[in-house]
């Protein structure tokens, strides 16, 4: 039970491992072992027995509360790992019975449980936090097969299958509404409560719930595929990267503790040596010494503080991949965005078709659609959407996207080309200057220029409060980087209020624009959609990518991902990070430093083992509780 057991075998108290191995049933055995052995240590003490029978009635509660602690710190010391948080406990109390202190033994051994079982208590509220917070697992599938609805889990679901869903129910796979309407909750998973309608051949998330209609989906993914699993597994390995204050734990502890047990011998032997005697009181204050250096204040509390920023953030719709993530944002100087679909709507729509007087507007339209039939890039879903008729995918053949710039293929026999300026150029096609402020998507056929499609999007309502958020949180520099032409990113690098941008850019000049601002004492954010900018989010410091519900590539690519739209999410973050950093700094700060008063207290003699207990115990008990604070904190916005 005791978190020794974590301190010693994985170098830090985690939290995750040390729920799956500590249930309610071993907390309530502890319970029992501890007013059992209070009991009896209590009536050991009204008894007032010498000698050996004073030494039975002591060692029996001693025992009682304690056997684990032993039994753990005996295994420890065959596995070569002997200064930990039990062997400390074993030797304070051991050395305690052989000083005859027997009441201070086995009250140090009864307070450190209690502490312990409190520290496992406040682990399990942490982790059922969480759960609560990230109940999204759907547990039943209703499948339609054979024309007969079959109740199944979603695991046993296959992609393409049909599913039926009634109100209240959850989504239990990712798929395209066929047949029904409803309006669908996804708060689950983004932290807002306002649901959206949904039709026939929207998209649905596994893990949203149904509220008011009967809707049939095809499932899109299997279950290990689908957003909800993503998620869980996401959550559930986020204690994995540890952030550098929990590697600077468990290195203090590693040198830290055989300080502690060498200074205790030398307290135990010098003194009286130089003095001439009094050995029993030196002893007696190198072990008070001993219960009061143990550790776990600053072992428990630090990693339960990134578990508890972690698990605020999952219920905002913030998924943070781990500590060290949590880390760098509070540490965020420098943000980077993309620009379609993270500053901008991304809902596109043609504006224009300008024809070159080769080709009809309305021919143009269908060739760029024809061309674009295969890709997922949101400007290619926007010409098929305003062409709105089928697309012979027998016309197509030779289809070769061409990063950053666009399509090759070849349409009806022809070789054709869809794309920017950066395309035309690099076939060596003559074109017009595009319209100012309009992204546009040029086409040639046979190198002959047939004219271009002008696109628009327009700018989220809420970027220029979000960079007077980021600038008011102390970032120094928000820039743009975009494929798309100069005119167009400056509008909505002036619109957003933005410090700079460039434009024009292929991935790999995006790489490289963020290498060049990355450095000693900055720390770079890149935010994107997470489909087209995989290589930069894995480039910068820390890789946001936002709006990313049900996008894989988002989940794989990113260090943070934010679930739905909004701009908002990402002050919120920093704010939510650096929150959990100052609790962080306060427990070491807080921790450390009563520790040192005690420890210099008792070398002299003003403590003795019961203030040492009390001490150790409640100092661990404040921490733990300002490392839960944040989650108690309710679900209201973090400020």
């Amino acid at each position: 039970m005791s978190c020794s057991c974590a301190t010693e075998k994985h170098g830090h108290c985690d939290v995750h491992e040390h729920h799956e191995h500590d249930g309610h049933g071993e907390n309530t055995l502890i319970i029992i072992r501890l007013i059992l052995s209070a009991l009896l240590l209590g009536t050991a003490v009204l008894l007032k027995l010498d000698g050996w029978f004073a030494l039975a009635a002591f060692l029996i509660p001693y025992l009682i509360i304690g056997y684990d602690v032993l039994i753990e710190s005996f295994e420890n010391i065959i596995h070569g790992e002997v200064f930990g948080e039990a062997f400390l406990m074993v030797i304070a109390t051991i050395g305690a019975f052989a000083i005859g202190e027997y009441p201070e033994a086995v009250a140090v051994m009864l307070f450190f449980q209690l502490g312990e079982l409190i520290e496992d208590l406040a682990s399990d509220r942490a982790r059922d936090s969480i759960e609560d917070l990230m109940d999204i697992r759907p547990d039943r599938a209703t499948v339609i097969r054979d024309g007969e609805n079959i109740q199944t889990t979603p695991q046993e679901v296959h992609k393409g299958e049909l599913l039926l869903v009634r109100p209240g129910e959850r989504i239990p796979l990712d798929g395209i509404i066929t047949e029904g309407s409803s309006s669908i909750d996804a708060s689950a998973l983004t932290g807002e409560s306002l649901p959206e309608d949904r039709g026939p051949g929207d998209a649905v998330i596994s893990g949203t719930v149904n509220l008011t209609g009967v809707i049939t989906v095809r499932s899109t993914s299997d279950y290990e595929s689908s957003t909800v699993s993503r998620i869980l597994e996401l959550v559930h390995s986020s204690g994995s990267r540890k952030a550098q204050s929990e590697r600077f734990i468990t290195r203090f502890s590693k040198v830290y503790t055989p300080c502690v047990v060498i200074s205790a011998l030398v307290l135990a032997i010098i003194p009286p040596l130089v003095t001439g005697g009094n050995w029993a009181e030196w002893i007696r204050r190198a072990l008070v010494f001993l219960v009061v250096s143990c550790p776990c204040a600053l072992v428990i509390s630090i990693p339960m503080s990134f578990f508890g920023g972690i698990g605020k953030a999952s219920s905002r719709g913030i998924l943070i991949k781990g500590s060290v993530y949590l880390e760098r944002l509070a540490k965020m100087d420098t943000v980077v965005f993309d620009k379609t679909g993270t500053l901008t709507e991304g809902r596109l729509k043609v504006s224009d078709v300008i024809n070159a007087g080769e080709i009809g507007k309305d021919s143009l339209l269908e060739l760029c659609a024809a061309i674009e039939s295969h890709s997922s890039h949101p400007v290619a879903v926007c010409v098929r959407q305003a062409w709105a008729k089928t697309i012979d995918p027998g016309r197509l053949s030779g289809v070769q996207e061409i990063p950053g710039m666009g399509i090759s293929a070849t349409v009806d026999g022809q070789s054709c080309l869809a794309g920017n300026t950066k395309l035309m150029e690099r076939f060596s096609v003559p074109h017009p200057e595009t319209v100012p402020g309009k992204t546009a998507i040029h086409l040639a056929r046979e190198g002959l220029y047939l004219g271009c499609i002008l696109i628009e999007d327009s700018l989220k309502a809420e970027a220029p409060q979000a960079m007077e958020q980021l600038r008011a949180l102390g970032v120094k520099q928000t820039m743009m980087l975009t494929g798309d032409n100069e005119g167009a990113a400056a509008q909505v690098a002036a619109q957003a209020g933005l410090d700079g941008f460039r434009a024009g850019l292929l991935p790999d000049d995006k790489v490289a624009q963020v290498e060049s601002l990355l450095g000693p004492g900055s720390t770079v954010a890149f935010v994107g959609d997470g489909i087209n900018d995989a290589p930069v989010l894995a480039r910068a410091d820390i890789g946001i990518a936002m709006g990313a519900l049900g996008s894989d590539s988002a989940i794989e690519s990113a260090d943070v991902v934010l679930m739905d739209d909004r701009l908002s999410k990402l002050p919120e973050a920093i704010r939510l990070s650096r929150r959990t950093m100052k609790i962080v700094k306060q427990n070491i700060v807080f921790a450390i430093g009563v520790k040192m008063l005690i420890l210099l207290l008792g070398m002299f003699g003003v403590a003795g083992m019961w203030p040492a207990v009390f001490a150790d115990v409640g100092v661990m008990l404040l921490a733990v509780l300002n490392a839960m604070r944040i989650l108690w904190s309710g679900r209201k916005e973090v400020r």
